[in-house]
């Protein structure tokens, strides 16, 4: 049975507060007993069980078969998360931690995400998410062609000042740098801005047509930039720290388990509840909890997230995935103070016109990765080798 939050007394809150934090800390039911030795309530132990009874019955306690104690439902962890939950203060150290390594990953912004759920799932102890979303309308700002040898060209698509992505393109007949170079030109001044539906036919020919006697560059060309949007438009999920699901007695249940990183490995389930708010204009933290997701298996489960948004669009999310009876004052912190780092960095990025101290993309590209990885243990964030179109 629901109820509205005015329905209940500073008495009450007092009390379910105090459950849910024994709760998340010991993982099993709380007593009155407890209650009256650690709150400065000035009431019977009777009185206590009475409220928590009544707590019950408005549907945020829980009574576990044979046991005196209560434990949170879901409705009361989400009273809990709405208006009982202590601030917690990020450390120094941790933001010390934050900024050193998100700066230390300026570049593609995967490895940024990436390397901010690493964190988080460190710091945290939950395992961490990155996420790329599923894109409607994919395009880049500027294209650049880089000669890597007579057979080879990098090929690199960005986003504003933001490397995105990059694909090696080889053809069949020798290329030179003022050749690549020309192709860039052209394609930014035809193509930069279009989604691949606006890629018609004819703009492409009027790309072979100005490309002249090297016209079968651009199929090539065209054919790895429609590469990169599918494979944007599929969208990223990156987990970290998997394995930190196992100290969970939640998760204790290997069948259960199991379904649960199904889910994740593929991944559709959990970006679309990411994303699914993309455009309500709301930045702060969103948590999930397990009944309130359309995913049933995540039933004993709560996600905390924060979308990652430039000029206003979602470019991507962080979060935490854990037991319902995480610790979200440190998780949402966290998770706050990650993403709005993130954001900082971004706007700093633009103004600066360029990605840090790592050069301009011509100079010195980075072949960033994608698709979806599963770190089971929270390692270092490294570069896979970028994809390879070849002109056929």
């Amino acid at each position: 049975m629901k109820s509205k939050s005015g329905e209940l007394s500073e008495r009450k809150k007092q009390i379910l507060k105090a459950i849910i934090d024994a709760h998340i800390e010991g993982g099993e039911p709380v007593g009155s007993k407890y209650i009256l030795e650690t709150t400065k309530l000035c009431c019977s132990s009777a009185t206590i069980r009475n409220e928590m009874a009544e707590l019950e019955e408005m549907g945020y306690l829980e009574k576990p078969h044979a046991s005196a104690g209560r434990v949170p439902s879901k409705l009361g962890y989400r009273f809990y998360i709405d208006s009982l939950i202590d601030r917690y203060t990020i450390t120094t150290r941790e933001i010390i931690q934050i900024n050193n390594l998100l700066k230390a990953k300026m570049g593609e912004i995967d490895q940024i995400l990436t390397a901010a759920s690493k964190l988080a799932s460190a710091l945290t102890d939950y395992t961490g998410i990155a996420i790329r979303p599923k894109a409607t309308s994919v395009s880049f700002d500027r294209f650049e062609a880089v000669l890597i040898d007579r057979y080879n060209f990098l090929l690199i698509m960005l986003k504003g000042t933001t490397l995105v992505k990059t694909k090696t393109v080889r053809t069949e007949i020798p290329v030179d740098a003022d050749t690549v170079n020309k192709l860039d030109d052209v394609l930014n001044a035809n193509i930069r801005g279009l989604t691949a539906s606006e890629i018609t036919l004819p703009i492409i020919m009027r790309l072979e047509n100005e490309m002249g006697y090297r016209s079968d560059l651009v199929p090539i060309a065209i054919k790895a930039i429609y590469e990169v949007m599918s494979e944007i438009d599929k969208g990223e999920l990156k987990l970290s720290g998997l394995s930190k699901l196992l100290r969970y007695p939640e998760f204790s249940d290997s069948e259960q388990l199991g379904e649960l990183i199904g889910a994740l490995e593929s991944k559709d389930v959990i970006l679309d509840l990411v994303t699914e708010n993309e455009n309500n204009g709301n930045d702060s933290v969103k948590v999930v909890l397990g009944s309130e997701s359309s995913v049933k298996i995540m039933d004993q489960s709560a996600i905390v997230y924060k979308q990652i948004k430039k000029k206003g669009k979602t470019i991507g999310a962080i979060g935490i995935i854990g037991p319902l009876r995480m610790d979200y004052a440190k998780v949402l912190a966290t998770i706050d103070s990650l993403g709005g780092n993130i954001a900082n960095l971004l706007d700093v990025d633009d103004e600066n016109g360029g990605t840090g101290d790592s050069g301009s993309p011509r100079e010195s590209p980075d072949t960033g990765s994608s698709g979806t990885d599963i770190d089971k243990g929270g390692g270092d964030t490294g570069l896979e080798d970028n994809n390879n179109t070849t002109g056929e």
